[in-house]
Order: C-alpha cells, then structure tokens, then sequence
C-alpha cells in the first residue's frame, strides 16, 4: 500500500468513496467543491500494483495546536486490512511534523480510533469544532458521533505553551414566559 498527499486528480475516486458511506449515514456527505477547496487536507492510499485509489482522509487545522482527521474512509473490499490505521498514521505524523499538539475525530468507529491510541472525550471539550462547524450540522441536536482524541504531547504540556483556549460558553436555553 502506498500513502500519498491527494491531487485533483484523486478527487472523484475520493467523492464517490467518501460520499458512497454517506449513503449509508455512516459519515457527512462531502460536496466535489469541498474537496477541491480543501485537496491539501487529504491523504490518499492507493493500492499496488493496480494504482486503484483505496482509502482516503483528511487532516484539517481547527486551532494553533489542534486538528481533526476527518473523512477517514476504506474501500468496503479491503476494512479490517490495516489502510485506514496506515491512513491515520500518516495524519498523525503529519500533525507531529506541524507542530500540532492534540488531534482528535468526531466518529462512529469508536473501538478503530482506540486501536490507534485516541481516547473518547465530551464533544463539548472541543469548543473550536463545535462553535465553528458542528452548529450547522443537520444532526447538532442529536448528534450521535463520539469524540475521540490524540495528544501529541502530554496533556499538562499542553497549557504550558502559552496556547490560548477557546473559553466554553453555555448555549443560553430560552424559556416561554
């Protein structure tokens, strides 16, 4: 299996791929002009010989010190097969290469991310994800995905830096009077 950075080329085996598990409410649907914006995010694993394009996932900045790994998919013929760790393994050095400090993915797939070294937090530690995508998600409300992280340092490192922290702020419920 080779591991590569996605090229436009890549984009419609990464649309169908991605968007064939959005079907099945397995993932969020990517539209083609989403991944020609964001082509740079995307790694690619292509099977060889063949040269068939097999797996797909994204790494997309969401703070100085945080990423989320999103899209992760696997062609349905090689799951259980070690493309999607590899995939991963792949964003994660990256991420290290970057200089990020925590990565984390919003999924379904919890026992996977586990097997990859990512532990389940509450979404609403993730205020950088939340305020700026996950409120205009169709399933906001009801969101059933779980969330799960990587630190890329020890966590009582993390503040150290000098990062700044998003602040959690209550969503205000209004009442009827």
């Amino acid at each position: 299996m080779q591991y590569r950075k996605a090229t436009m080329a890549d984009i419609p085996a990464i649309h169908g791929l991605i968007n064939d598990y959005a079907l099945q409410g397995l993932m969020l649907r990517r539209p083609m002009l989403y991944l020609y914006e964001s082509v740079r995010d995307f790694v690619v694993a292509i099977d060889e010989p063949s040269g068939e394009l097999v797996g797909v996932g994204g790494l997309h900045i969401m703070w100085q010190d945080l990423a989320e790994i999103r899209s992760l998919a696997v062609h349905p013929k090689l799951k259980g097969k070690g493309v999607g760790k590899g995939i991963v393994e792949y964003l994660v050095e990256e991420g290290r290469q970057m200089g990020l400090k925590r990565i984390f993915a919003l999924t379904y797939q919890q026992g996977f991310f586990e097997k990859c070294g990512f532990d389940v937090v509450q979404k609403e530690t993730l205020p950088q994800k939340v305020f700026k995508e996950c409120v205009y998600c169709d399933k906001f409300h009801c969101c059933d995905e779980i969330a799960m992280i990587k630190y890329l340092v020890p966590p009582e490192e993390l503040n150290q830096s000098g990062a700044f922290e998003i602040p959690l702020i209550p969503i205000p419920t209004w009442q009827k009077g």
